[in-house]
């Protein structure tokens, strides 16, 4: 019976056993000193943020545990045990990720935050710039088994100018795509192709009227011209977006989501993307790309757009604003799809604005701002606004909250300043007022709503009053001061009296 006992408890400690290393200020330099590359979560544990991080967080753990090499992740909790070590390593936002090399910091990560995403981030990170092959058979089954790009160098001899042009465009790109290369002459014979650049598309992502591969045969070319042939080619007429390669699709874009299951559904996903394959052609040529993506892996973003949830295939297009907008049409089919196109493409569509109800009443000091009326109290030209972006669980914004509500108080009667906040999880802002965490506090005075002043100054009452004096557009004096100046004066005038 105790062993039994025992047993399950073990079998429990194993199944819930984290592959995510957790580092504090005691051991954080002695378990990264040895470690070649390592990627490290700085997080707090009431982050919104990195409460959705968490699970993909430790399912790249998992994974990137066993590549070869393996990649091991870490975390950082910044409110406890690692205080001194996220202050050093100016931790200011969470979550936090900077990759690590050989116990130094190497650079802030950048990549996606889905496990997808983060695994073949790190896997670029962590092996070779371009990996070379040496035969046709191990070359022709690693092209069997790509689910993504592959770049090849095909050379007649190391270290020829284009070979060296090439080299550096792998590290140069490293983080987005996998490079390879050969000097094989059976892999050249085999190609019919002798210093020339290769983009290799896997064979899912292709109809039967696109090219399975395309190549750069000018051995003149330049580094320039070489990165941009590999930009201009890597997703052909319809791309699959993922977290990893989202901000790679050009814009405008519209992404037909369905779900995508190469493994199980292969015929099914081939269907629906050759259907939109055959609205893409008819745009070749013109400044729209088009891409299909999982429904599953983006189904917050459609949750937020409020489509109906019973709904198989969700078409949505952004501009190069980053606005969205949605296809309407309930039914999914080729024609729909292209008349959706052409009026996004000649600007006949209205975006879609998420926000909460606007309230019933908006007298408070501190006015608040909703999706909806963004536009008409943040980017109003008579007005200089200060706008605080915040989440409803995030600690810093309730601890501003009572000093924010009293700079609101002290400014209300300024009739050219407007203090508002809004929350930002619940409400949508145009793409260059972003918060990238919480708070985030944007200045947007009149004259300059399309490029407003981060706001990264002191958080008292005092220091937003300092700031407020120093960038508003006509000067003013609080009432306090008035008052004090009032009964300055009118003292003066006793004085004078009394002599």
């Amino acid at each position: 019976m105790w062993s039994s006992y025992f047993g399950a408890i073990l079998l429990s400690a194993t199944v819930f056993a984290s592959d995510v290393i957790e580092l504090s200020d005691k051991d954080f330099d002695a378990k990264i000193k040895d470690e070649d590359i390592m990627l490290i979560e700085f997080f707090a544990p009431w982050c919104g943020h990195c409460k959705r991080l968490a699970p993909e967080y430790e399912d790249a753990a998992t994974r990137l545990k066993n590549n070869d090499p393996p990649v091991p992740l870490a975390k950082v909790d910044c409110t406890e045990a690692g205080k001194d070590t996220c202050g050093k390593h100016g931790v200011s936002g969470y979550p936090t990720l900077k990759i690590f090399r050989n116990g130094k910091m190497s650079q802030d990560y950048d990549g996606p935050r889905q496990a997808d995403g983060i695994v073949s981030y790190m896997k670029k990170q962590a092996g070779p710039v371009s990996k070379e092959y040496t035969s046709l058979g191990a070359f022709q089954n690693r092209l069997a088994k790509i689910d993504d790009l592959l770049i090849v160098g095909m050379f007649s001899e190391k270290d020829n100018d284009l070979h060296k042009k090439y080299e550096k465009v792998a590290n140069n790109k490293r983080n987005d795509f996998d490079f390879g290369h050969t000097f094989a002459p059976e892999i050249l014979q085999e190609y019919k192709l002798e210093n020339a650049i290769v983009v290799f598309r896997p064979p899912h992502l292709h109809a039967k009227f696109e090219d399975p591969f395309l190549t750069m045969t000018n051995k003149d070319e330049n580094v320039y011209n070489i990165e941009k042939f590999i930009d201009d080619n890597q997703f052909g007429l319809v791309g699959q977006m993922k977290g990893s390669n989202e901000e790679r699709f050009i814009k405008p874009v519209i992404t037909v989501y369905f779900k995508i299951d190469w493994k199980l559904n292969r015929k099914g996903t081939h269907y629906w993307r050759n259907r939109v394959a055959r609205v893409a052609k008819k745009f070749k040529g013109k400044t729209l790309s088009f891409a299909i993506a999982n429904i599953g892996e983006y189904q917050r973003q459609i949750d937020d757009w409020k489509m109906d949830p019973t709904r198989d295939i969700i078409v949505a297009a952004k501009n190069a604003k980053d606005e969205v907008f949605l296809m309407k049409d309930e039914t999914f089919s080729v024609d729909n799809l292209e008349k959706f196109a052409n009026d996004f493409f000649d600007g006949k569509l209205k975006p879609y604005i998420k926000s909460e109800p606007m309230p019933e009443s908006n007298d408070e000091p501190v006015k608040v701002v909703v999706g909806d009326t963004f536009k008409d109290i943040v980017l109003d030209e008579t007005k200089d606004v200060l706008i605080e972006l915040y989440a409803p669980w995030c600690g810093h914004c309730k601890n501003l909250e009572p000093k924010y509500t009293e700079l609101g108080e002290k400014m209300k009667n300024v009739k050219d300043i407007v203090i508002a906040k809004m929350d930002a999880t619940a409400n949508g802002a145009p793409p260059n007022y972003s918060a990238g965490g919480f708070p985030t506090i944007y200045w947007a005075p009149m004259g300059r709503k399309d490029s407003p002043k981060k706001y990264e100054g002191g958080r008292e009452v005092s220091d937003f009053i300092d700031f407020l004096k120093r960038e508003s557009t006509n000067p003013f004096e609080l009432e306090d001061v008035q008052k004090k100046k009032k009964k300055k004066k009118k003292k003066a005038k006793k004085d004078r009296e009394d002599l």
